[in-house]
C-alpha cells in the first residue's frame, strides 16, 4: 500500500462504521463483511473477492490502534489534498496533487515508508534521503487458514506455506551478480531527488535512475534482474490459539517476509475459517447442544446425560415438568478464554414425539387424555388475545 492510498482512503467508509466507532464495533463490523464478501462463498465473483481485499485492507489499519491513530492524524492533516500550516505561515494553504507529493512510493507492508517519509521529504529535512539507506522492516503477509470446530476450541498446529518478496539468495540482495553494485551518482545513494514545488518547499521522487534503490547494478542479477529481491516460498509451522472463533484475525509478529539490509522481519495475519460441526454450535466463550427428551422425562423428570466436545458425557438433572425448548448449563465445558478458563455448555431440551405406538403405550395415552380431559393449555392464549 502506498502512503498516497493510506491517506485518500476512507477506511472508516469501507467498514462502514463511524470515525469515532470503538475497537469491538470495528471487529464486530469487520467479521460481518468478511463472512458476507468471502472468495470461498463467492466463487468467481471477482468483484466479492475485490471487496474483500478493501475489507481486510481497511481491518489492518483500523483494527491497529497504532496505525488508526497515525491515519486519523494523517487524514486530518491531508484530508482534502492539501497542506495547511500551523501560525507562522500568514494562514496560507498550500495544495498539492497527492499524486505528484508521494511521488507514487511503495512500501513494502504497511504504509510505505511510513508518515516520517512523507513529512521528512516535504520539509528537506531528509526524511525519505536517509530511511533508504537504512535497514527496512520486512512486509507484511495474511494468509487463511480453515480449521475443524474442535481445531478451533482446543487450538491447532498447522502447516502455512506462503509466498512473498525477499532479498535475492543468488546476489545477496545487491541486485548485482557479482556482489558489487556501485552508488547511484544521479541521488548519490539516497533513493530520492529532490524538485523545487515553489512557495519555499522541497518535494522528493525515487530516483528515475535505481529506482530508489541507492544502488546501481553493472551487472544485473539473472535472477531478480537487478532489483535486489526475490520471489520467496516458505512452509512453517503455525500454532493457532485455543478459542478462536470463524473470522478472527490473529497477528504473530516477525513472521513475515524477511527485511532488507539486517531489517526485522514483518508480521504474519492468519485469518481462520472454523467449519461447523454436525452436533455443536457456538455462542462466544460457551459451546451449545440441543438434546431430545422423552415426553415422560420432561413431564416427571429424571436424569439426562448429555455428550461434550472431546471429554466425557455430563449427567443432568431435569426437573419435572421441563417446558420444551429450555436451556441448561454444565459449567465449564465450553470454549477456552483467553486467561485459559472455560465457557459453559448450554444445553437446549427438545421434547421428542414418538412417530410409532406400541399398543400399551397407546392405552397409557389414552389413559392419561382422559385423566387430564378438563385441562385447556390454550386457554389463557385465547384470553389474552381477545385483552389485547
Amino acid at each position: 500500500m502506498s502512503t498516497k492510498d493510506f491517506i485518500e482512503k476512507d477506511y472508516y467508509k469501507v467498514l462502514g462504521v463511524p470515525k469515532d466507532a470503538t475497537e469491538a464495533e470495528i471487529k464486530k463490523a469487520y467479521r460481518k463483511l468478511a463472512r458476507e464478501f468471502h472468495p470461498d462463498a463467492n466463487k468467481g465473483n471477482a468483484k466479492a473477492e475485490e471487496r474483500f481485499k478493501e475489507i481486510s485492507e481497511a481491518n489492518d489499519v483500523l483494527g491497529d490502534p497504532k496505525k488508526r491513530k497515525e491515519y486519523d492524524e494523517a487524514r486530518a492533516l491531508f484530508g482534502n489534498g492539501g497542506f495547511r500550516p500551523g501560525p507562522g505561515a500568514g494562514g496560507a494553504t498550500f495544495n498539492f496533487d497527492l499524486g505528484d507529493l508521494f511521488g507514487g512510493a511503495q512500501g513494502g507492508g504497511g504504509f510505505g515508508g511510513g508518515l516520517g517519509d512523507v513529512f521528512g521529504g516535504l520539509f528537506n529535512r531528509g526524511g525519505a534521503g536517509t530511511t533508504r539507506t537504512q535497514p527496512r522492516r520486512g512486509q507484511d503477509i495474511e494468509s487463511e487458514v480453515t480449521l475443524s470446530f474442535t481445531e478451533a476450541i482446543e487450538g491447532a498446529t498447522v502447516p502455512l506455506r506462503m509466498s512473498s518478496q525477499a532479498p535475492c539468495k543468488a546476489c545477496s540482495g545487491t541486485g548485482d551478480k557479482n556482489g558489487t553494485p556501485r552508488v547511484c551518482p544521479t541521488c548519490v545513494g539516497t533513493g530520492q531527488v529532490a524538485r523545487g514545488s515553489g512557495g519555499g518547499f522541497s518535494l522528493t521522487d525515487p530516483c528515475p535512475d535505481c529506482k530508489g534503490r541507492g544502488l546501481i547494478a553493472e551487472h544485473p542479477c539473472e535472477i531478480c534482474k537487478g532489483s535486489g529481491r526475490a520471489k520467496s516460498s516458505r512452509t512453517m509451522q503455525v500454532r493457532i490459539p485455543a478459542g478462536v472463533s470463524d473470522g478472527q484475525r490473529i497477528r504473530l509478529r516477525g513472521k513475515g517476509a524477511p527485511g532488507e539490509r539486517g531489517g526485522p522481519a514483518g508480521d504474519l495475519y492468519v485469518v481462520v475459517h472454523v467449519k461447523e460441526h454436525p452436533v455443536f454450535g457456538r455462542k462466544g466463550d460457551n459451546l451449545t447442544v440441543t438434546v431430545p427428551v422423552t415426553f415422560v422425562e420432561a413431564a416427571l423428570g429424571g436424569e439426562v446425560r448429555v455428550p461434550t466436545l472431546g471429554g466425557p458425557a455430563v449427567t443432568l438433572k431435569l426437573p419435572p415438568g421441563t417446558p420444551n425448548g429450555r436451556t441448561m448449563r454444565a459449567r465449564g465445558k465450553g470454549a477456552v478464554r483467553k486467561d485459559g478458563t472455560r465457557g459453559d455448555l448450554l444445553v437446549t431440551v427438545e421434547v421428542s414425539v414418538p412417530k410409532d405406538l406400541s399398543g400399551k403405550a397407546r392405552d397409557a395415552l389414552e389413559a392419561y387424555r382422559e385423566a387430564t380431559a378438563g385441562e385447556d393449555p390454550r386457554a389463557e392464549l385465547f384470553q389474552a388475545a381477545k385483552g389485547a
